[in-house]
């Protein structure tokens, strides 16, 4: 598994002194090239946590899945919001599933 920064999508955070990707990513991997992307030093070194692809506010980073690598109507993206994140899965039918995590503990009161 590795992730994917489509480089028409990723805006480079403005004008952050950082990437919000570059400031998460627990590897100190990402980091903004020349052209003020988001970037990678080495798809082997990434752990695949996703805290990159949560973290990305216009929704650059895709993680890929081994079977996303072999067909390309595949896809896993998240949708970050104040309440839940969403993981969006599409297999290769283009049939959608939803899973939605809260960002809560559970342990609030109502």
């Amino acid at each position: 598994m590795s992730i994917f920064i489509n480089k028409n999508v990723c805006n480079g955070c403005g004008k952050l002194e950082e990437t919000l990707c570059e400031r998460i990513c627990p590897g100190d991997l990402l980091f903004r090239n020349a052209a003020h992307k988001a970037e990678i030093i080495s798809q082997a070194d990434c752990w695949t946590c996703g805290a990159c692809v949560k973290a990305c506010p216009v929704q650059a980073i895709d993680l890929k899945l081994p079977s996303q690598i072999l067909k390309s109507k595949v896809s896993l993206r998240a949708q970050c919001k104040k309440q839940h994140t969403i993981w969006e899965i599409r297999n290769g039918n283009g049939i959608k599933e939803e899973y939605v995590i809260p960002a809560t503990t559970g342990n609030e009161a109502d």
